[in-house]
């Protein structure tokens, strides 16, 4: 379960400091734990959610996409792990980590990171300007997307697993049913060909 640990204000040189086998995330100066690692279904949603980005990865036009665990440095008190995110200026791509905003940026929820994914996090991607940034709920199997416009999100989007979420940033579609490895009843299958 992440917690915040102590009431210091931590950095990116005392993060580098912790033992390799442990998974931490600054927000603000707070050390986060990422331990346990997540369940088997959370990887599979993020199995899924990469293969089908790579799919279209033409879509990107040179963009790059990456996984969980990539340290995202936003600056020297805000250092986090995304399960999945995208990043277009390859100034920020260095050998170590990515240093900046990705343009895009999905988390998946478990009952531990919930309200840190929907309020922290949140609040530190819009600050730092992730164009997109998605959130997947497994346990309920839908998904909310903020869109950043006049450096401020947008109210959620709410997608469930029968959907289609058409990525703004990247003009790509992924198919939610595949991403949650549901079944579509057919009559909505043949709806969905027809389009």
């Amino acid at each position: 379960m992440p917690f915040a640990v102590k009431k210091r204000r931590y950095t990116y040189q005392d993060y580098l400091t912790w033992p390799e086998d442990e998974r931490w995330e600054l927000i603000d100066g707070e050390a986060y734990c990422m331990s346990p690692s997540p369940k088997t279904r959370h990887q599979r949603i993020l199995w899924n959610l990469s293969r089908a980005i790579d799919n279209q990865r033409e879509a990107l036009k040179g963009c790059v996409p990456y996984i969980a665990p990539t340290d995202v440095v936003f600056d020297e008190f805000n250092v986090v792990q995304p399960d999945l995110f995208v990043v277009c200026s390859k100034k920020k791509i260095t050998e170590e980590n990515i240093q900046g905003a990705p343009d895009l940026v999905i988390e998946i929820t478990s009952p531990a990171t919930e309200l840190k994914d929907r309020r922290e996090k949140k609040a530190l991607y819009e600050r730092f300007g992730v164009k997109e940034y998605i959130i997947v709920f497994p346990e309920r199997e839908y998904l909310e997307r903020y869109l950043l416009k006049s450096k401020r999100y947008s109210a959620p989007e709410i997608f469930n697993w029968d959907e289609v979420l058409k990525i703004k940033t990247f003009r790509m579609e992924l198919k939610l049913w595949e991403v949650f490895e549901k079944q579509l009843p057919e009559e909505n299958d043949k709806e969905y060909r027809k389009i």
